[in-house]
């Protein structure tokens, strides 16, 4: 009974969008208190699985093709979790690096055009679909290529978005995706990254 009552709020409190408003303010007093870095972001997933199966899950190739769905997050330089959304885990990587950013609300009395970092590093899985995106708009793409660039040249700026997808790890519900229903999961998954962002703000009042 418990249980169905913290999955039906999870459900309407989605609908009512009252997770991502809850982000958003948290989100807004990080600006506000200038613990937004803006000189660069960093963009990565992790591979989650997905035992019961469900909406925007599916075949997870390092997991022998067993039900899955990936967590797609972006943050700024310092970590904060500014975006995630979890596509299923065969949806290829480079289709989601333009929503994910698009994902990104304005916040902290930013415009909506400065709601974007300066430089933007991200996985060789990102390469070749935003690139040109990402250049109209004045931001410097850094996404390592296929065959010609080695991982450990980025990671002096991508091990930030790797510490977050850890802490994402820390929330039973996250580890692995127990949710069929995939407003549900991104309930939780918001729901994640505004305690994060709680916890940003914590320390900075220590």
């Amino acid at each position: 009974r418990q249980r169905d009552d913290l999955l039906a709020a999870a459900r309407d409190w989605q609908a009512a969008g009252a997770w991502d408003r809850l982000h958003q303010v948290l989100l807004d007093r990080l600006g506000q208190a200038d613990r937004i870095d803006w000189d660069r972001a960093a963009a990565d997933l992790a591979a989650v699985p997905a035992p019961p199966g469900g909406a925007n899950t599916g075949p997870n190739p390092p997991d022998r093709g067993k039900p899955g769905t990936k967590r797609h997050v972006v943050v700024d330089a310092n970590g904060i979790p500014l975006a995630a959304r979890p596509p299923a885990a065969n949806v290829h990587d480079c289709t989601m690096l333009v929503e994910i950013i698009a994902a990104i609300q304005p916040f902290g009395g930013l415009h909506e055009d400065s709601a974007a970092a300066d430089e933007q590093h991200a996985d060789k899985g990102y390469y070749g679909v935003c690139l040109e995106d990402r250049r109209r708009r004045g931001i410097i793409p850094w996404i390592a290529r296929r065959g010609t660039e080695r991982r450990d040249r980025h990671g002096l700026h991508r091990w930030v978005v790797k510490r977050t997808l850890a802490w994402f790890h820390q929330f039973r519900r996250l580890y692995v995706r127990y949710e069929r229903r995939d407003d549900v999961h991104q309930a939780f998954l918001t729901l994640g990254a505004s305690l994060i962002c709680w916890n940003f703000l914590q320390w900075e009042s220590c």
